[in-house]
């Protein structure tokens, strides 16, 4: 039976996304809701990234296409998915010139992870003046102190991950198929990834562990609790889960909660059956082995 797996999870974390500055002003990546409120948001790409690096699998060989500045970096003809996890869980496009590009879309979709707490305009003030005071006590006196404002942001962020399981370890371009248990150990070692992620930036390691989570194994393909999850008033919103919570989708889905991380942790033990957070993920990896052991 066609299976799709979900997990919307949440974190707290600090300025972890910036985009183009202006001027020497850091500024972070936002996105403008309702009358005007900004969200920061640290992208798809970069999770991708920080799971890519931290997976533990063989990272993919590349190329560049092109010439100039009209080259384009992409995987290697011969970056198969058998040989490289990253390219069966995340896809690939492949050029050649004179052929038409040769695509497996990803397996494995993230969403971007939005703050759920508005952006307030902080900023922090940054000099150099350590270094700029060193190199005038060796005698350069005309060493002046650079000046910097970085945007700053400390909120709770949502994302999820939803993964195709019909479709991991499996490539028709190319007519590879993995066996399950490979497709099974990939699938948990991308679980494990995700319960211990972490993201280097400005030399600070923000920890994006969830502090709360939501998820199964379903027939449908969906991210369902993508647009419910939310946290008010650092309390979870408990009412608004229930509203998407069918008896069938509710016998299939583990709630996580680290004690004490926000206000009615009580609340969402009873109502949701929530467990601890590492339990959770335990019982996705058993429900992953136990499709891929079925099929």
């Amino acid at each position: 039976m066609s299976k799709g797996l979900t997990i919307t999870g949440v974190f707290l974390a600090e300025s972890a996304n910036y985009g183009e500055s202006l001027g020497n002003v850091a500024t972070l990546k936002k996105i403008t809701r309702g009358k005007g409120d900004q969200y920061t948001y640290i992208s798809r790409q970069a999770i991708r990234y920080n799971i890519v690096e931290q997976l533990g699998e063989p990272l993919s060989s590349l190329n560049a296409e092109g010439s100039g500045t009209k080259q384009v970096i992409q995987f290697d003809q011969n970056a198969t998915i058998d040989k490289y996890p990253e390219v069966d869980l995340f896809g690939y496009m492949k050029t050649v010139k004179g052929d038409n590009a040769l695509t497996r879309s990803a397996k494995v979709r993230l969403s971007n992870a939005i703050s759920l707490e508005t952006y307030k305009g902080d900023t922090d003030f940054l000099t150099n003046m350590g270094l700029a005071k060193r190199l005038r006590e060796n005698g350069n006196e005309k060493a002046m102190n650079s000046i910097a404002q970085s945007e700053i942001h400390r909120s709770f962020y949502r994302y999820t991950v939803t993964v195709d399981l019909d479709e991991i370890g499996i490539d028709k371009n190319v007519d590879i198929e993995l066996p399950n248990e490979e497709k099974s150990r990939r699938v948990k070692k991308l679980l494990e990834t995700i319960q211990y992620l972490y993201r280097d930036i400005r030399g600070r390691r923000e920890n994006l562990q969830p502090l709360f989570v939501i998820g199964g194994v379903y027939d449908r393909k969906n991210p369902l609790f993508e647009n419910v999850v939310d946290v008010q008033q650092n309390k979870v919103d408990v009412e608004k889960i229930e509203g998407v919570l069918t008896e069938e989708i509710k016998e299939n889905t583990f709630v996580g909660i680290v004690k004490g991380a926000f206000e009615n942790t009580a609340e969402v033990q009873e109502v949701l059956n929530g467990q601890k957070v590492p339990q959770v993920f335990e019982s996705l990896k058993q429900k992953v082995a136990e499709y891929y052991e079925g099929n």
